[in-house]
């Protein structure tokens, strides 16, 4: 009798293998960069106290997926502000001066960056990610992996309608695709358009292993 284990390597590589058009997430998929991003995110709001910069963290890791844009005028507000647009975007360029270089030297994630350069040609890579447009470029350039990806969205373009956009340009079934994530918002956004699901297991999202009975992995080795 198979174990559990044989059967979601099993699942999961048939999804991975069977799926035409692949959506990728990029933090903690591509790159294991999420606790560049928390440390980030709470030495901001440091200044504003200890327990802010620790709600703060705390927020930003159960809710991975979610854009930067979103995030700190919220964060603003629990800090006791009232966030006008120039104070966001000053909040926003002095966390992407922050992270950008280290979600480069970040370690990848096992065997991703060998999938993508042997597979690229056969299959078609699309980047759905919170990172703003403009950095997720430029760091994609910076890894030499931008040929890699046929179409790449990032913030503010939403997920689920980035998904549905390709789809729809593509003809592509949503069976013959697969979105790969590591947060709840990847799941709904794959859900949404009826798009089959990989669960890329962190220890941040351990709520969504416990919950999610589809296929998960942890490294493509």
């Amino acid at each position: 009798m198979e174990s559990n284990l044989d059967q979601n390597l099993k699942s999961f590589s048939s999804l991975l293998n069977s799926a035409f058009l692949i959506f990728w997430d990029f933090d903690g998929v591509v790159k294991d960069s999420l606790d560049i991003k928390s440390l980030a995110f709470e030495n901001l709001f440091l200044p504003f106290g200890p327990e802010i910069a620790s709600r703060v963290r705390i927020h930003h890791e159960r809710n991975g997926g979610v854009s930067r844009f979103e995030k700190i005028p919220l964060y603003l507000k629990w800090a006791g502000q009232l966030p006008s647009q120039l104070q966001v975007k000053e909040f926003c360029d002095r966390f992407a001066k922050c992270v950008q270089q280290g979600v480069i030297d970040a370690p990848w994630v096992p065997g991703v960056r060998e999938y993508l350069l042997g597979n690229f040609t056969e299959q078609y890579f699309v980047l759905v990610t919170a990172t703003p447009q403009e950095e997720i470029e430029q760091i994609l350039d910076a890894l030499q992996i931008s040929h890699c990806f046929r179409e790449v969205y990032g913030a503010p373009t939403n997920k689920a309608i980035a998904i549905a956009a390709v789809l729809d340009r593509q003809k592509c079934p949503p069976i013959r695709s697969l979105m790969i994530g590591d947060a709840e918002t990847d799941r709904q956004a794959a859900l949404l358009n009826s798009v089959p699901f990989l669960l890329r297991c962190t220890p941040l999202n351990l709520d969504l292993q416990n919950s999610y009975a589809g296929s998960k992995f942890d490294d493509l080795l």
